[in-house]
């Protein structure tokens, strides 16, 4: 029988709503930017460091499908992502503070997760490389992103529209790829349980090929309208040399939307 995975829905929603349902600690009224405090149980583990595949142009081969810790909440880790520490500014604890997912789910009404949010997924995410460009195929609703590699400088800011994952560029820094994200539309999270941004936010990250099968990640954060300090992260990414990205459609034919069971998210009051 052909192998297959289910994902329902209403998963980012209900998900969403049952972290803030089942945490006793929410239910005793725990102030919510004190979990952005949050220490992971685990302590990561960077991976070993081995001998590396490369392309024909002798950068790390990073092709292929490739599976991430589902990180829910960035604030918590596991072993194989560090927790990361959430700062609010005033700004950002309202945010925080006000969101209820049962109220408005952006990833439930089926609109795009956005950079960071994706990155948190737990769905597998395909890397096609070549030597000027490298494209990340995200099982999750189709979603692709693609970064040149080639040295180009950003657009003038005038000339960039705000969008959902943001405007990339790559470079590589000895066998390191480092790619930077600027220009959001600030209509994501940063994870499921809701952590907000605002379009301020900009992302750097790093992916570094350890050994065939592993890539030692690092995300930072900066929002400087959301957050007092940096967010980062480390993170180990495992390639999957059997895996694939199956099709996945999230439309308007999603029932528990149309029946009222999932809200569209108020941007008006979001991104005020």
């Amino acid at each position: 029988m052909k192998n297959f995975r289910v994902y329902s829905v209403l998963g980012a929603a209900f998900v969403a709503f049952a972290v803030m349902v089942v945490d006793p600690s929410a239910m005793m009224g725990q102030d919510k930017a004190a979990k952005g405090k949050g220490k992971g149980p685990a302590t990561y583990q960077k991976p070993v460091k081995g001998t590396i595949p490369r392309t024909a142009d002798g950068q790390p081969d990073l092709n292929g499908v490739w599976m991430r810790p589902y990180t829910p909440d960035m604030t918590k880790g596991g072993g194989n992502a560090s927790p990361s520490t959430l700062n609010f500014t005033d700004w950002g604890k309202g945010k925080w503070d006000a969101y209820d997912a049962s109220a408005g789910d952006y990833a439930g009404a089926c609109l795009p997760f956005g950079l960071v949010r994706s990155i948190n997924a737990p769905h597998p995410m395909q890397i096609v490389q070549s030597k000027n460009f490298i494209a990340f195929l995200h099982e999750q609703n189709t979603w692709f992103t693609k970064v040149p590699t080639d040295g180009r400088p950003f657009p003038p800011a005038a000339e960039i529209d705000p969008s959902w994952f943001g405007t990339s560029r790559g470079k590589w820094d000895g066998d390191t790829l480092i790619i930077d994200t600027v220009n959001f539309n600030g209509k994501t999270r940063l994870d499921t349980i809701g952590h907000p941004h605002s379009e301020k936010m900009s992302v750097h990250e790093t992916w570094t090929l350890m050994n065939p099968t592993q890539v030692y990640y690092t995300i930072e954060i900066n929002d400087p309208r959301t957050y007092k300090e940096p967010i980062k992260s480390e993170r180990t990414f495992n390639r999957d040399p059997n895996g694939d990205v199956m099709e996945y459609s999230c439309e308007e034919n999603n029932k528990s939307l149309f029946e009222g069971r999932i809200k569209h998210p108020n941007y008006e009051e979001w991104l005020k």
